[in-house]
């Protein structure tokens, strides 16, 4: 890819507004870059898809990204990071493509300590063991323990933050997973394996105490790709404007995807895959 191509947006897609959380992120570090968000919201959630499905589900979003000319692909999304970041970066080649799962990974590793680390993410993540792969790569001897939270995603899309209800499924899905008074054996380090769940960081950090440490994927992320852009000339002199596509709930991708983006959305465009 030429370096005349540094002024083109970043794309960056998720299974719906979970990937908001990477995008903010995103911006935070490249302030100067422009970027197209698609969040597929009609067939959300990926997480309980085949591998197959997902992938292609996944080619369908990312073609609509890079048609409308991208630099890079950011997978905001575990699933599809998952399960099919080696299809997009061989079908779309040379296009760089980032995933979510190896960064992610990384910052566990760097604050874990001899308890390990619990994963909580989709079923699909969660049974593919992408980042359980990804954590014993880093540290081979690490204790890694993984959960399926599949309610977790649906909770967030409703920004149902703070019922009973909520707290109740979010305790469950951590119970005898991560260190309490009852469990003082399991791990301290809770690693949100989805982009839909920081959403909940404030919640679980009450719920659970100081005594665990709540990491996501997204600041790492956008580290990543940060670097990247700059070591492959790709770096954008101007810009700073993001786009937003969706494939359904235009009204709700505004309101919902505020709480996820930290800031308002003003103009969300309908397509269809």
């Amino acid at each position: 890819m030429a370096v005349s191509d540094a002024n083109l947006p970043i794309g960056v897609f998720d299974s719906g507004m979970g990937g908001l959380t990477v995008l903010a992120a995103l911006r935070q570090h490249m302030p100067t870059e422009d970027f197209i968000y698609l969040g597929d919201t009609a067939r959300l959630p990926y997480g309980t898809k085949s591998a197959a499905t997902v992938g292609r589900y996944a080619v369908q979003a990312a073609n609509v990204l890079v048609q409308r000319g991208v630099k890079a692909l950011v997978v905001a999304c575990n699933t599809a990071s998952a399960t099919a970041l080696d299809l997009l970066a061989k079908e779309f080649a040379p296009l760089p493509v980032f995933g979510v799962v190896d960064p992610g990974a990384a910052a566990a590793c760097a604050v874990t300590d001899a308890s390990g680390v619990a994963v909580l993410a989709t079923e699909s993540t969660i049974a593919g063991g992408a980042y359980q792969r990804a954590l014993l790569a880093q540290q081979p001897a690490l204790r890694v323990l993984g959960r399926p939270c599949p309610l977790w995603v649906t909770l967030a899309e409703q920004a149902n933050f703070a019922s009973p209800l909520t707290n109740a499924i979010l305790l469950d899905g951590v119970a005898g997973l991560v260190k309490t008074a009852g469990t003082p054996d399991a791990p301290s380090v809770l690693l949100l394996g989805c982009t839909h769940f920081p959403i909940f960081t404030a919640q679980l950090k009450q719920l659970l105490g100081e005594g665990v440490r709540v990491i996501d994927s997204a600041l790492t992320t956008a580290a990543m790709v940060a670097a990247a852009m700059q070591a492959q000339n790709l770096v954008a002199d101007h810009g700073g404007k993001a786009v937003f596509m969706a494939t359904d709930g235009v009204q709700r991708f505004q309101t919902v995807g505020a709480v996820f983006m930290g800031e308002a959305i003003p103009d969300v465009e309908l397509i269809d895959l």
